[in-house]
């Protein structure tokens, strides 16, 4: 009989490293590894013999088991790690039944699985670091070479003074460097052991327990937390909370290049490979597929970071349904972030950029987006509010008469007296009117330069 399986959209939104850590077998064996290292651990302290741990890891290998039947075990168990821990005692003792007697000594279930997630997201943690440091070269590279490209900035949706795509990219940049920043400083919380027995005391394992949960986490190279944790969940929310800060910084990052994408903008442009981004009816179509998986997962992700809050108030000492709430959940916004930094990944760095149209755009409106530039000017001459009142009626005038900026201001006696012809020209010129944007892409490439070193 073939098994169903869900895998049309898992290309497109989740990266096939991610989904490695995330699936059937990924999840078995990360719960495995924790069995052999209690193994392992227990025989360090003397509690189970030596000859007891071979046989266990053995058959701690995710392939000897049938994740099928597993499923439709949990559906009756209600958790992974009890029909685990059963097929994995079957196995041993086909083997060796003696050192069946020693599985899972002291633990939990909970223990289990929560420790088995705790080592999946070790896994995903390096994956999307890695992800966001090559972003962030790529990034970084990208910020330099637009750095003095001018393009219209644009303010509720309409054009206001200009700035630079260098700028533009750069603010991307900064998001990405805060996003590894803010991981490196949730790491020592995270990747901590679980580990407390029924309801946390390890009372089962009597005055070998510590001993035992010092050398279980020195075995799995976790941390060991000033106590268990079975419901005190906020170690996972807080990652998953930094992972949707991610995906809404690479959110921002695809709804701007979709904007810039739009055919009445057309100035930057997802790289263009064979069959990408067509349409079934219009053949002249050049969709942002990419941009499409970032603005996605950011619109996904907050959804599911909501479930992670509210399963947060669990009951006593282990918890029913909000837990459960869980299990799913943060794989699935690792899972939509690293699909997010994939797409970002190709976007950056085959990003098309038109530097002619920006320059054609810019001057959309004659010159208007710099009248600005010329009121700060002539405001030193003639007074801040005289000058305000002069270039909004030279706006006006400009508008009403369809004639650039420029003209209407070489016409109007009240500017030439105190602006000259050079000094006009030199206001209206975007490139003059930049400010601070090459700063502000040098200091985002200094702090992205300065997380690497």
């Amino acid at each position: 009989m073939q098994r169903p399986s869900n895998q049309l959209f898992d290309t497109y939104f989740t990266a096939r490293d991610m989904r490695e850590v995330f699936c059937d077998q990924g999840r078995v064996q990360a719960m495995l590894d924790f069995e052999a290292a209690l193994a392992r651990a227990e025989a360090r302290v003397g509690l189970i013999p030596q000859t007891a741990v071979a046989p266990i890891e053995a058959a701690c290998r995710a392939e000897h088991y049938d994740f099928f039947v597993l499923g439709e075990a949990i559906a009756i168990a209600g958790n992974s790690a009890i029909p685990l821990v059963k097929a994995l005692g079957k196995q041993i003792a086909s083997q060796d039944v003696e050192a069946e007697r020693y599985v899972h000594l002291g633990a939990t279930s909970q223990d289990v699985m929560d420790t088995g997630l705790v080592l999946q997201l070790r896994s995903a943690l390096l994956l999307i670091e890695a992800q966001l440091e090559r972003l962030g070269e790529i990034l970084a590279i990208q910020a330099q070479r637009y750095v003095a490209t001018p393009l219209a900035g644009r303010t509720w949706l309409q054009h206001a003074t200009p700035v630079t795509l260098g700028m533009k990219i750069a603010g991307w940049l900064g998001a990405v460097t805060r996003s590894r920043q803010r991981l490196q400083e949730l790491k020592p919380r995270l990747l901590v052991l679980q580990f407390g027995g029924a309801s946390g005391t390890l009372a089962a394992l009597g005055e070998q327990a510590m001993p035992i949960a010092v050398a279980l986490a020195q075995e799995l190279q976790l941390a060991l937390p000033e106590q268990p944790w079975h419901t005190q969940r906020d170690r996972l929310v807080e990652f998953g909370s930094v992972l949707g800060l991610i995906a809404g910084s690479l959110g921002k990052l695809g709804r701007d290049i979709s904007l810039l994408m739009q055919t009445e903008a057309a100035e930057v442009f997802e790289p263009a490979a064979p069959g990408k981004g067509g349409s079934s009816t219009m053949p002249h179509k050049r969709n942002p597929v990419g941009a499409a998986v970032l603005i996605g997962a950011a619109t996904r992700v907050p959804g599911l970071l909501a479930t992670l809050f509210s399963a947060m108030p669990q009951e006593h000492e282990r918890s029913l349904g909000l837990w459960h709430a869980e299990w799913e959940t943060l794989p699935d916004i690792c899972c939509l972030v690293s699909g997010a930094l994939q797409q970002a990944l190709l976007v950056t760095e085959g990003l098309e950029v038109d530097v002619e149209r920006m320059a054609k755009n810019l001057d959309l409106t004659q010159g208007l987006v710099l009248a600005e530039a010329v009121s700060i000017v002539l405001a030193q001459r003639v007074g801040r509010d005289a000058a305000h009142h002069l270039l909004e009626h030279c706006c006006k005038r400009a508008v009403a008469e369809q004639r650039h900026l420029r003209a209407v201001l070489g016409d109007e006696p009240q500017v030439t007296t105190y602006l000259s012809a050079d000094e006009l020209d030199h206001l209206l010129d975007p490139a003059h009117y930049l400010g601070q944007a090459h700063t502000w892409v040098e200091r985002a490439v200094a702090e992205h330069f300065a997380l690497n070193a």
